[in-house]
C-alpha cells in the first residue's frame, strides 16, 4: 500500500469519525470546562456581568446546611438502592432463567417498569402512596393499621422514594444478568450435576465468579442513576418535607432553575462530576482487579 492511498484511508475515517467528535465535543467536554469555569466566577445578573471569585462557591457549598442535608440523604439513597436493586435483578434473572411455566410472561413482567417514563413511574407511585385512598392506604386499612402520610412524614419520605427507585431499575439490571446467564455453557449445570453439586454451591462457585463482569457493569450504572435522580423527587415530593427528600441532583436543579444561582451549581456541577470519577475510577482499576473475563 502506498503512503497516498494509506493517507487517503486515514482522512476517510477521520471524516467518519467527525459527526461523533463534534457532538462530544460540544455537548460533553466544553460543557465540562465550561462549567469547571463558571464555577470560579459569580453568577452574572443582568447586565453585570460575572467576576472572579475564586473558591468562594465552594465556600458557600461548605457551610450550606442543604447541601449536606442531600448529600446525606443521597449517601442512604445509594446505600439501598444500589444493593438492592441488583440483589433483586440477579434474583429475578436466575428464575426467569429457569425453564418455568409463563417465563416469557414473567420476564415481560419484570421487565415493563423499564420502559415506562420516569414521570409515569413517578405519578403511578403517586397513587400509591395518596393518604386516605391510595392502594397502600387501602391494604394498610383492611388490616386495620392508621393512615399513614407516607410522602409527607420525614421518617417515611426518602424510604419511599428509594423503594421506587429499586422497583425501577431492578427490571433494567436483570436483562443484563439474564444475557449473561444465557451465554453460560450448559455443560456447567451438567458437569455440577453429575459431581452432585446443590443449586447454592453451583451459583457460588460457578454462575457468580462468571457473572462478575455484568456485575460491574450494573454496578456503575446503579451508582450513576444514584446519584442522577430527580424525576421522581420532583413528581413525589420536591424535596419535603423539610429537606428530607432532597437528593444532590435535584438540590442542583433548584439553586439553578428555580433560584438562578448559576455559579454555585456549577459548583455543585463540579463536585457531583468529581465524586462520579473518583467511585468510577475506583470501581475501574481496584475492583476490576478482582473480574475474571472469559
Amino acid at each position: 500500500m502506498t503512503s497516498k492511498t494509506s493517507g487517503s484511508t486515514a482522512l476517510h475515517a477521520y471524516l467518519l469519525l467527525l459527526p461523533a467528535l463534534v457532538l462530544l465535543l460540544a455537548f460533553t467536554h466544553y460543557p465540562a470546562v465550561a462549567t469547571l469555569i463558571d464555577s470560579f466566577f459569580s453568577t452574572p445578573k443582568g447586565a453585570r456581568p460575572g467576576v472572579w471569585v475564586g473558591l468562594e462557591n465552594y465556600q458557600m457549598m461548605v457551610s450550606d446546611p442543604v447541601f449536606w442535608k442531600a448529600a446525606t440523604n443521597n449517601l442512604w439513597f445509594a446505600l439501598a438502592t444500589i444493593p438492592f436493586s441488583i440483589g433483586l435483578a440477579l434474583v429475578m434473572a436466575l428464575w426467569v432463567n429457569e425453564r418455568i411455566a409463563g417465563r416469557g410472561f414473567l420476564r415481560m413482567a419484570y421487565f415493563t417498569p423499564t420502559v415506562l417514563p420516569m414521570i409515569a413511574v413517578a405519578n403511578i407511585w403517586l397513587f400509591f402512596y395518596t393518604p386516605g385512598y391510595g392502594l397502600l392506604e387501602q391494604i394498610t386499612g383492611f388490616f386495620g393499621l392508621p393512615s399513614h402520610n407516607w410522602l409527607g412524614d420525614q421518617s417515611t419520605a426518602l424510604g419511599a422514594i428509594t423503594l421506587v427507585a429499586i422497583w425501577k431499575e431492578a427490571g433494567f439490571f436483570m436483562i443484563f444478568y439474564l444475557a449473561a446467564l444465557q451465554s453460560l455453557s450448559p455443560s456447567l449445570r451438567e458437569a455440577a450435576a453429575i459431581e452432585g453439586a446443590s443449586r447454592w454451591y453451583f451459583f457460588r462457585r460457578v454462575q457468580w465468579p462468571l457473572l462478575m463482569p455484568t456485575t460491574l457493569f450494573v454496578m456503575i450504572n446503579a451508582v450513576i442513576n444514584a446519584v442522577r435522580m430527580v424525576d421522581h423527587v420532583v413528581v413525589l415530593t420536591r424535596g419535603g418535607p423539610d429537606n428530607a427528600s432532597t437528593l444532590l441532583l435535584y438540590h442542583l436543579y433548584e439553586v439553578g432553575f428555580k433560584f438562578w444561582d448559576t455559579a454555585y451549581a456549577a459548583a455543585l456541577t463540579v463536585v457531583l462530576l468529581a465524586v462520579l470519577a473518583t467511585v468510577a475510577l475506583f470501581q475501574f482499576f481496584v475492583l476490576d482487579r478482582k473480574v475474571h473475563y472469559q
